[in-house]
């Protein structure tokens, strides 16, 4: 039967290949369709749809799994009956025996909303004490033997000795041990290495301004950064719809908060320290697993080193904030939320609200575990990767008499509820807008050319926009929201192409074009003929996935043209799920497809770069 179904999709896609035309035929303009609601056919009103909530992926493999719950997949298979009895936490077991705690009375622990009434007397199935593989030391004045390939400017090793070498740089720097000189205010420390083996870029923020108006839901900053000295890297460069990597830091707010729970005095804070790990990558982000020994500051650590609020709490983070806590109830419920008895709460309390290292270490105050113990389970911080939003061949300005290279990039600034109030940003974004606001803010006091940098590296030149991304051949680009920002460097290369010349298409979905409609007026003189907005909060209050249901001839033009490519960016939750359902509808309508069948097209013009989605 799949056989058969196959050969009907390779005879119907054939069919539907157009055919070179006698005469001069003229590409289907961005206009609605003959299935448009505008037509004077009457359609049956639809039913009003549940507006989509924001989703966020927590798991998506064993290991994930086991990072979250501190067990195995079998494990947790072999504790689960499957009829959700975890999620019955509040209700008594017979023969055993219950205590009431006192909860901490403080607001970082209400913000939690854990709701444990009593706890067991008796817990079971404990998650056990991780191993610790990271130690902070005071640095050794001199070691013998002679230190392996360093992964920073001072990275220790436990190689044997050379017999045929002198004293060597490295030999020298063990001697005096001195962090490497580099400006960490600015860029993380070398060992870092997330562009091995090349070292991050502080890129100079040329300019920024914001995109979106006050009214918002929320707000996009764009940014011009010099790249003009950035080193050459076996001959790559940027491309359009390419991406940059960010190595965003924690905010020195954030870091100087965790600091002050771990009662890390303010003098040692930036001294200089001996890390030793034991095995794994870290701090690195794309090093060798491996032990390591080099030298750098706890700050430096906790600033770029680990991820402190982008992740939901772990066992093994509820064990070692346990076994470090001096306050008895405390302690209780920590080891509670860590047993068997207590999964459906812990369940419960992962999978709410973002909770950040220092909530949780303000939840618990008597937790206070050594720093290295500490960094042992924290998440690494990585990098975040944003595209570019401009054709950076062609982008070159003229300052201080010399020419400057300027790529460009779009960042939606994201938001979730604070436990003091108010709300706070992610790392990369939030990153990015203080840097925006500082920038601006300089500029207001009459600074020129503010001092302002953003440690990034030539990221991903090979993802799907940038290889499938031809210079020739008809184009649709679908897009909401931020997702529309590497579409504006396709069009502005394309407009550049005579032979492109009606040849390229943008759906662009906004929630309400008078405050949040991104690079308005900037897709060059032909703007109001290739883009097409549609807006879900204002007017009709349509999603983008109608309008390409609207679009069905262009789509089903563009898609069986020679060089022909469907290009959908955005959130994959909401808007990647809709619009690939929606071209589904459209090779059903336009294919006399079955639905199986018209999934199938659309699965063999991904396979061949045809139809490229880049969701997240």
């Amino acid at each position: 039967m799949s056989a058969v179904a196959d050969e009907l999709l390779a005879a119907s896609a054939a069919n539907s290949v157009p055919e070179e035309p006698l005469v001069a035929s003229i590409a289907p303009s961005l206009t609605y369709s003959e299935d448009s609601e505008d037509q004077d056919e009457p359609r049956a009103p639809e039913p009003a749809r549940k507006r989509r909530a924001s989703t966020r992926l927590i798991a998506q493999s064993a290991t994930d799994i086991q990072r979250i719950t501190g067990e195995s997949t079998q494990q947790l298979i072999n504790r689960c009956c499957g009829v959700n009895c975890c999620m019955n936490f509040q209700k008594r077991k017979a023969g055993i025996d219950y205590e009431h705690v006192p909860l901490p009375d403080n607001d970082a622990f209400r913000s939690l909303g854990l709701r444990i009434k009593e706890i067991p007397t008796v817990l079971t199935a404990i998650a056990e004490l991780p191993e610790q593989f990271t130690f902070l030391e005071k640095p050794r004045q001199h070691r013998s033997g002679t230190a392996s390939p360093a992964d920073s400017g001072i990275s220790l090793g436990n190689n044997a000795t050379n017999e045929n070498s002198g004293p060597t740089l490295l030999e020298q720097s063990m001697r005096k041990l001195e962090l490497e000189d580099l400006d960490t205010s600015i860029q993380p420390p070398s060992f870092v290495q997330p562009h091995p083996p090349y070292h991050v870029y502080p890129a100079k923020i040329h300019n920024t301004r914001e995109l979106t108006r006050l009214g918002a839901e929320k707000r996009t900053f764009h940014f011009d950064l010099d790249v003009t000295d950035y080193p050459d890297e076996d001959l790559l460069d940027f491309k359009v719809g390419g991406a940059i990597g960010v190595s965003a830091p924690n905010d020195n707010a954030v870091v100087d908060d965790v600091l002050d729970l771990l009662l890390i005095p303010r003098f040692l804070r930036d001294k200089p320290v001996l890390l030793r790990t034991t095995k794994g990558r870290w701090p690195t982000v794309w090093g060798e697993d491996k032990a390591r020994e080099l030298v750098t500051t706890r700050r430096d650590l906790l600033t770029w080193c680990s991820d402190l609020q982008s992740y939901p709490p772990t066992k093994p983070l509820l064990r070692v904030l346990a076994e470090y806590c001096h306050d008895p109830n405390e302690k209780k419920i920590l080891m509670f939320l860590c047993s068997g008895e207590g999964q459906g709460i812990f369940c419960d309390f992962r999978t709410g609200p973002h909770i950040s290292i220092s909530q949780i270490l303000s939840a618990f105050p008597s937790a206070k575990p050594p720093m290295d113990v500490l960094l042992s389970v924290l998440q690494p911080l990585m990098p975040r990767f944003y595209s570019l939003s401009n054709d950076p061949h062609e982008s070159y300005e003229i300052r201080d008499g010399k020419q400057h290279r300027i790529i460009e990039i779009a960042v939606t600034v994201h938001e979730t509820a604070d436990w003091r109030g108010g709300s706070r940003t992610g790392i990369g974004s939030g990153f990015f807008q203080r840097q925006a606001l500082k920038f601006r803010d300089l500029q207001d006091r009459g600074e020129k050319a503010p001092q302002l940098f953003i440690p990034m590296f030539r990221g991903l030149m090979a993802n799907p926009l940038a290889k499938q991304f031809v210079t020739d051949g008809p184009m649709l680009l679908i897009g909401a929201g931020v997702g529309i920002a590497p579409f504006r460097g396709f069009v502005q290369r394309r407009l550049k192409n005579a032979n492109c010349a009606n040849k390229v298409w943008v759906l662009q979905g906004i929630r309400d074009s008078l405050v949040d409609e991104l690079y308005s007026g900037e897709w060059g003189v032909h703007e109001d003929e290739v883009k097409r907005v549609i807006q879900s909060r204002r007017g009709e209050g349509r999603y983008v996935q109608e309008e390409v249901v609207n679009q069905a001839d262009l789509v089903w033009f563009i898609i069986n043209s020679v060089d022909g490519r469907v290009f959908v960016c955005g959130s994959s939750k909401g808007m990647g799920e809709g619009v690939e359902e929606a071209l589904i509808k459209v090779a059903m309508a336009k294919g006399n497809l079955e639905h199986d069948e018209a999934k199938k097209f659309w699965e063999l013009k991904k396979e061949v770069g045809q139809y490229i989605a880049e969701t997240w």
